[in-house]
């Protein structure tokens, strides 16, 4: 896609700081980008599609949080990097329903998935918000996983 189609859904993309990653892959989203999967599409409601068995099944920050806190992610104060933990921030809309999650990098840059676009990285969490995906809400932290 090119990329003044991105900065035209994300105006403030640009201004930001931001690369793309990847090429565009409908297997997963962001919610599942954001908790580091990319062999599912997470969302609460669909045959085909992951949610956590003990996240409650609905449109809610409280069902995202809870579908966080499954895979080890507890809520912190904010967005800074610290040393052991990796940070993810949810985004609600102007409803207060959820519709993006990014995912902080050891850099302290975030990375994206955008829907069924492309992966991106990008300098600030400011980058993203907008009438598309809204503000951050929630902060959510977790040790790494080991391999």
């Amino acid at each position: 896609m090119p990329t003044n189609v991105l900065e035209t859904l994300f105006p403030n993309l640009k201004a930001g700081g931001y690369v793309i990653t990847s090429d565009r892959n409908a297997e997963y989203n962001c919610i599942a980008w954001a908790a580091d999967d990319t062999q599912k599409w997470w969302e609460p409601f669909g045959e085909h599609y992951y949610w956590p068995p003990d996240a409650l099944n609905e449109y809610s920050l409280a069902a995202y949080s809870q579908a966080f806190a499954v895979h080890g992610y507890a809520l912190c104060d904010d967005a800074a990097p610290e040393a052991g933990f990796e940070k993810i921030a949810i985004y609600v809309d102007a409803q207060g329903i959820p519709a993006h999650a990014a995912r902080q990098l050891p850099s302290g840059k975030w990375t994206s998935k955008l829907g069924k676009l492309e992966d991106i990285e990008h300098d600030s969490l400011t980058a993203l918000e907008g009438d598309a995906y809204g503000t951050v809400a929630l902060i959510m932290k977790r040790t790494p996983e080991r391999e």
